[in-house]
Protein backbone atom coordinates (compact mmCIF):
# COMPACT_ATOMS: atom_id res chain seq x y z
CA UNK A 1 0.00 0.00 0.00
CA UNK A 2 1.22 3.25 -1.00
CA UNK A 3 1.60 6.08 1.70
CA UNK A 4 1.95 9.82 0.88
CA UNK A 5 2.38 12.90 3.26
CA UNK A 6 3.80 15.95 4.46
CA UNK A 7 6.56 16.72 7.06
CA UNK A 8 7.54 20.26 8.25
CA UNK A 9 10.58 20.94 9.76
CA UNK A 10 10.24 23.65 12.25
CA UNK A 11 13.18 25.32 14.51
CA UNK A 12 15.07 28.47 15.60
CA UNK A 13 17.18 29.91 12.74
CA UNK A 14 20.64 28.10 11.82
CA UNK A 15 19.11 24.33 13.89
CA UNK A 16 19.83 22.98 10.54
CA UNK A 17 16.92 22.48 9.12
CA UNK A 18 17.97 23.00 5.55
CA UNK A 19 20.78 20.31 5.51
CA UNK A 20 18.37 17.67 7.21
CA UNK A 21 16.17 18.22 4.13
CA UNK A 22 18.80 17.83 1.83
CA UNK A 23 20.18 14.90 3.94
CA UNK A 24 16.54 12.83 4.13
CA UNK A 25 16.36 13.57 0.66
CA UNK A 26 19.42 12.57 -0.51
CA UNK A 27 20.54 15.85 -2.47
CA UNK A 28 20.42 19.52 -2.41
CA UNK A 29 16.75 21.33 -2.63
CA UNK A 30 17.65 23.62 0.07
CA UNK A 31 20.51 26.35 0.53
CA UNK A 32 22.42 26.15 3.22
CA UNK A 33 25.14 28.74 5.20
CA UNK A 34 26.50 29.78 7.92
CA UNK A 35 24.29 32.52 8.23
CA UNK A 36 21.07 32.83 10.26
CA UNK A 37 17.97 33.14 8.53
CA UNK A 38 18.83 32.19 5.23
CA UNK A 39 15.61 29.67 4.16
CA UNK A 40 12.88 32.76 3.24
CA UNK A 41 9.72 30.70 2.62
CA UNK A 42 8.98 26.97 2.38
CA UNK A 43 10.98 24.68 0.25
CA UNK A 44 9.47 21.21 -0.44
CA UNK A 45 11.98 17.99 -0.59
CA UNK A 46 10.73 14.84 -1.39
CA UNK A 47 12.31 11.60 0.05
CA UNK A 48 10.62 8.12 -0.70
CA UNK A 49 11.24 4.94 1.64
CA UNK A 50 10.13 1.85 0.18
CA UNK A 51 6.22 2.21 -1.05
CA UNK A 52 6.34 5.84 1.05
CA UNK A 53 7.17 9.17 0.00
CA UNK A 54 7.64 11.95 3.10
CA UNK A 55 7.02 15.68 1.12
CA UNK A 56 10.01 17.43 3.88
CA UNK A 57 8.96 20.81 3.99
CA UNK A 58 11.85 22.96 5.08
CA UNK A 59 10.58 26.03 6.53
CA UNK A 60 11.85 29.51 7.52
CA UNK A 61 13.62 29.81 11.08
CA UNK A 62 11.02 30.61 13.70
CA UNK A 63 12.07 33.54 15.65
CA UNK A 64 11.26 37.04 17.41
CA UNK A 65 10.03 38.70 14.06
CA UNK A 66 10.77 42.84 13.49
CA UNK A 67 10.69 43.40 9.75
CA UNK A 68 7.79 42.49 7.42
CA UNK A 69 10.66 39.73 6.17
CA UNK A 70 10.80 38.75 8.88
CA UNK A 71 6.73 38.42 9.96
CA UNK A 72 6.32 37.01 6.42
CA UNK A 73 8.81 34.16 7.37
CA UNK A 74 7.66 33.55 10.75
CA UNK A 75 3.56 32.97 9.01
CA UNK A 76 5.10 30.89 6.76
CA UNK A 77 6.59 28.17 9.12
CA UNK A 78 3.44 28.01 11.50
CA UNK A 79 1.17 28.14 8.19
CA UNK A 80 3.10 24.66 6.66
CA UNK A 81 3.37 23.67 10.36
CA UNK A 82 -0.49 23.52 11.12
CA UNK A 83 -1.01 21.77 7.76
CA UNK A 84 1.58 19.35 7.74
CA UNK A 85 0.58 15.36 8.94
CA UNK A 86 3.78 15.39 11.13
CA UNK A 87 5.68 18.23 12.37
CA UNK A 88 9.24 17.77 13.60
CA UNK A 89 11.04 20.53 16.05
CA UNK A 90 14.88 20.18 15.17
CA UNK A 91 16.71 21.80 17.82
CA UNK A 92 20.21 22.63 18.11
CA UNK A 93 21.60 20.39 20.87
CA UNK A 94 25.32 22.28 20.99
CA UNK A 95 23.75 26.06 21.20
CA UNK A 96 21.69 24.73 24.02
CA UNK A 97 25.31 24.64 25.90
CA UNK A 98 26.71 27.03 24.51
CA UNK A 99 27.38 30.61 25.80
CA UNK A 100 28.08 32.54 22.32
CA UNK A 101 25.32 35.32 21.97
CA UNK A 102 24.20 34.06 18.57
CA UNK A 103 23.86 29.92 20.12
CA UNK A 104 21.96 31.94 23.08
CA UNK A 105 19.66 33.74 20.91
CA UNK A 106 18.60 30.30 19.05
CA UNK A 107 18.09 28.29 22.24
CA UNK A 108 15.78 31.11 23.39
CA UNK A 109 14.15 30.64 20.33
CA UNK A 110 13.91 26.91 20.73
CA UNK A 111 12.26 27.55 23.50
CA UNK A 112 9.76 29.62 22.30
CA UNK A 113 8.90 27.32 19.92
CA UNK A 114 8.61 25.00 22.36
CA UNK A 115 6.27 27.11 24.73
CA UNK A 116 3.94 28.16 21.99
CA UNK A 117 3.19 24.51 21.36
CA UNK A 118 2.29 23.68 24.23
CA UNK A 119 -0.12 26.52 24.78
CA UNK A 120 -1.18 25.66 21.63
CA UNK A 121 -1.79 21.64 22.68
CA UNK A 122 0.47 20.92 19.42
CA UNK A 123 2.01 17.27 19.45
CA UNK A 124 5.27 17.22 17.30
CA UNK A 125 8.37 14.95 17.20
CA UNK A 126 11.65 16.05 18.93
CA UNK A 127 14.83 15.83 17.10
CA UNK A 128 17.81 17.05 18.68
CA UNK A 129 20.83 18.17 16.22
CA UNK A 130 24.64 18.40 16.29
CA UNK A 131 24.70 14.87 18.81
CA UNK A 132 28.66 15.34 17.11
CA UNK A 133 29.48 18.07 19.02
CA UNK A 134 27.84 17.44 22.62
CA UNK A 135 28.24 15.39 25.17
CA UNK A 136 25.92 12.64 25.63
CA UNK A 137 25.06 13.59 29.65
CA UNK A 138 24.16 17.02 28.27
CA UNK A 139 22.02 15.42 25.26
CA UNK A 140 19.93 12.97 27.50
CA UNK A 141 19.24 15.77 30.33
CA UNK A 142 18.26 18.31 27.41
CA UNK A 143 15.94 14.97 25.90
CA UNK A 144 14.18 14.68 28.87
CA UNK A 145 13.45 17.90 29.60
CA UNK A 146 11.79 18.59 26.66
CA UNK A 147 10.30 15.93 26.19
CA UNK A 148 8.67 16.55 30.09
CA UNK A 149 6.54 19.64 28.48
CA UNK A 150 4.28 17.03 26.91
CA UNK A 151 4.56 18.16 23.55
CA UNK A 152 7.30 15.60 21.68
CA UNK A 153 5.87 11.76 21.31
CA UNK A 154 9.20 10.44 19.95
CA UNK A 155 12.66 11.73 20.40
CA UNK A 156 15.67 11.60 17.74
CA UNK A 157 18.92 12.23 17.84
CA UNK A 158 21.34 13.23 14.71
CA UNK A 159 23.58 14.98 13.11
CA UNK A 160 22.12 16.48 9.87
CA UNK A 161 26.44 17.26 9.04
CA UNK A 162 27.30 13.63 8.92
CA UNK A 163 23.97 11.44 8.80
CA UNK A 164 24.68 9.88 12.18
CA UNK A 165 20.89 8.98 13.66
CA UNK A 166 18.92 10.37 10.25
CA UNK A 167 17.75 6.88 8.74
CA UNK A 168 16.37 5.99 11.48
CA UNK A 169 14.17 9.31 11.73
CA UNK A 170 13.53 8.75 7.84
CA UNK A 171 12.18 5.36 8.33
CA UNK A 172 10.19 6.74 11.36
CA UNK A 173 8.71 9.52 9.46
CA UNK A 174 7.71 6.96 6.46
CA UNK A 175 5.95 5.09 8.80
CA UNK A 176 3.53 8.17 10.22
CA UNK A 177 2.42 9.09 6.27
CA UNK A 178 -1.08 8.91 5.88
CA UNK A 179 -2.26 5.70 2.95
CA UNK A 180 -2.64 7.54 -0.73
CA UNK A 181 -1.05 7.56 -3.91
CA UNK A 182 2.34 9.51 -4.50
CA UNK A 183 2.01 13.70 -4.88
CA UNK A 184 5.07 13.63 -6.90
CA UNK A 185 7.02 11.03 -9.26
CA UNK A 186 9.39 8.87 -7.71
CA UNK A 187 12.19 10.13 -9.04
CA UNK A 188 11.37 13.97 -8.22
CA UNK A 189 13.36 15.18 -5.26
CA UNK A 190 11.81 19.05 -5.23
CA UNK A 191 8.90 20.74 -5.61
CA UNK A 192 10.19 23.96 -6.82
CA UNK A 193 10.33 26.18 -10.21
CA UNK A 194 13.78 26.38 -11.66
CA UNK A 195 13.96 29.77 -12.12
CA UNK A 196 13.81 30.03 -8.05
CA UNK A 197 15.69 27.38 -7.38
CA UNK A 198 18.63 29.20 -9.81
CA UNK A 199 18.27 31.64 -7.86
CA UNK A 200 18.55 30.14 -4.34
CA UNK A 201 21.20 28.66 -5.71
CA UNK A 202 23.08 31.95 -6.91
CA UNK A 203 21.72 33.82 -3.21
CA UNK A 204 23.37 31.17 -1.01
CA UNK A 205 26.71 31.41 -3.29
CA UNK A 206 26.82 35.12 -2.20
CA UNK A 207 26.31 34.72 1.51
CA UNK A 208 28.87 32.26 1.47
CA UNK A 209 31.12 34.73 0.21
CA UNK A 210 29.96 38.43 1.13
CA UNK A 211 27.74 37.27 4.61
CA UNK A 212 29.54 39.67 6.97
CA UNK A 213 29.16 43.02 4.70
CA UNK A 214 25.87 42.05 2.98
CA UNK A 215 23.82 40.85 5.77
CA UNK A 216 20.18 40.79 4.68
CA UNK A 217 20.20 43.65 1.67
CA UNK A 218 20.52 41.73 -1.48
CA UNK A 219 18.40 39.22 -3.29
CA UNK A 220 18.26 37.51 -6.40
CA UNK A 221 16.21 37.06 -9.61
CA UNK A 222 16.07 34.79 -12.30
CA UNK A 223 15.30 36.95 -15.50
CA UNK A 224 16.11 34.21 -18.20
CA UNK A 225 15.90 30.82 -18.39
CA UNK A 226 16.43 29.52 -21.88
CA UNK A 227 17.66 25.58 -22.99
CA UNK A 228 19.85 25.61 -25.87
CA UNK A 229 19.60 22.66 -28.49
CA UNK A 230 22.69 21.23 -27.45
CA UNK A 231 21.11 20.79 -24.03
CA UNK A 232 23.14 23.20 -21.83
CA UNK A 233 20.86 26.07 -20.46
CA UNK A 234 21.60 29.74 -20.40
CA UNK A 235 20.34 31.84 -17.38
CA UNK A 236 20.21 35.15 -16.59
CA UNK A 237 20.01 36.57 -13.50
CA UNK A 238 19.64 39.89 -11.13
CA UNK A 239 21.64 40.76 -7.96
CA UNK A 240 19.38 42.97 -6.46
CA UNK A 241 20.86 45.64 -3.50
CA UNK A 242 19.61 48.30 -1.51
CA UNK A 243 22.19 51.16 -2.31
CA UNK A 244 24.79 51.63 -4.75
CA UNK A 245 27.59 51.53 -1.89
CA UNK A 246 26.61 47.43 -1.84
CA UNK A 247 27.44 46.81 -5.40
CA UNK A 248 31.31 46.94 -5.32
CA UNK A 249 31.24 44.60 -2.48
CA UNK A 250 29.84 42.21 -4.52
CA UNK A 251 31.59 42.80 -7.73
CA UNK A 252 34.64 42.43 -5.78
CA UNK A 253 38.52 43.87 -7.32
CA UNK A 254 38.65 43.42 -10.74
CA UNK A 255 35.26 41.71 -10.50
CA UNK A 256 36.94 38.39 -8.45
CA UNK A 257 34.11 38.48 -5.75
CA UNK A 258 30.80 38.22 -8.86
CA UNK A 259 33.40 36.43 -10.78
CA UNK A 260 33.85 33.83 -8.13
CA UNK A 261 30.21 33.64 -7.00
CA UNK A 262 29.04 32.81 -10.78
CA UNK A 263 31.46 30.12 -10.79
CA UNK A 264 30.38 28.26 -8.00
CA UNK A 265 26.85 29.33 -9.04
CA UNK A 266 27.13 27.62 -12.22
CA UNK A 267 29.31 24.64 -10.35
CA UNK A 268 25.79 23.72 -8.54
CA UNK A 269 23.63 24.49 -11.04
CA UNK A 270 25.26 22.22 -13.77
CA UNK A 271 25.16 19.56 -11.12
CA UNK A 272 21.44 19.53 -10.02
CA UNK A 273 19.78 20.47 -13.17
CA UNK A 274 22.34 17.25 -15.15
CA UNK A 275 23.10 19.60 -17.95
CA UNK A 276 25.70 22.59 -18.61
CA UNK A 277 24.75 25.97 -17.62
CA UNK A 278 25.76 29.28 -18.80
CA UNK A 279 25.39 32.00 -16.58
CA UNK A 280 24.87 35.57 -16.96
CA UNK A 281 25.08 37.84 -13.63
CA UNK A 282 24.73 41.41 -13.26
CA UNK A 283 23.92 43.75 -10.41
CA UNK A 284 21.20 46.47 -9.67
CA UNK A 285 20.48 48.82 -7.09
CA UNK A 286 16.70 48.15 -6.21
CA UNK A 287 15.55 50.00 -3.22
CA UNK A 288 13.55 48.72 -0.38
CA UNK A 289 12.52 45.95 -2.33
CA UNK A 290 11.65 44.13 1.29
CA UNK A 291 8.94 45.96 0.90
CA UNK A 292 7.32 45.38 -2.56
CA UNK A 293 4.44 43.42 -2.87
CA UNK A 294 6.14 41.44 -5.91
CA UNK A 295 8.77 40.02 -4.12
CA UNK A 296 6.50 38.21 -1.46
CA UNK A 297 4.09 37.15 -4.19
CA UNK A 298 6.86 35.43 -6.31
CA UNK A 299 7.93 33.43 -3.64
CA UNK A 300 4.98 32.27 -2.22
CA UNK A 301 5.19 34.58 1.42
CA UNK A 302 2.46 36.74 2.33
CA UNK A 303 2.68 40.77 2.06
CA UNK A 304 0.17 42.15 4.31
CA UNK A 305 1.57 41.11 7.68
Amino acid sequence: MKRAGFAAIIGAPNAGKSTLVNRLVGAKVSIVTQKVQTTRFPVKGVAMVDDAQIVLVDTPGIFKPRRRLDRAMVRAAHAQASDADIVVHLVDAHAEESTKPGDKRSAEDAEMITESMVAAGTKATLVLNKIDLVKRDHLLALSQRLFETGVYEQVFMVSAHNGSGVDDLKTFLASRMPEGEWLYPADQTADLPVRLLAAEITREKLYLRVHEELPYALTVETTAFEEKKDGSARLEQTIYVERDSQKPIILGKGGQTIKWIGEASRKDLGEILDRPIHLFLQVKVREGWQEERAFYTGVGLDFDV
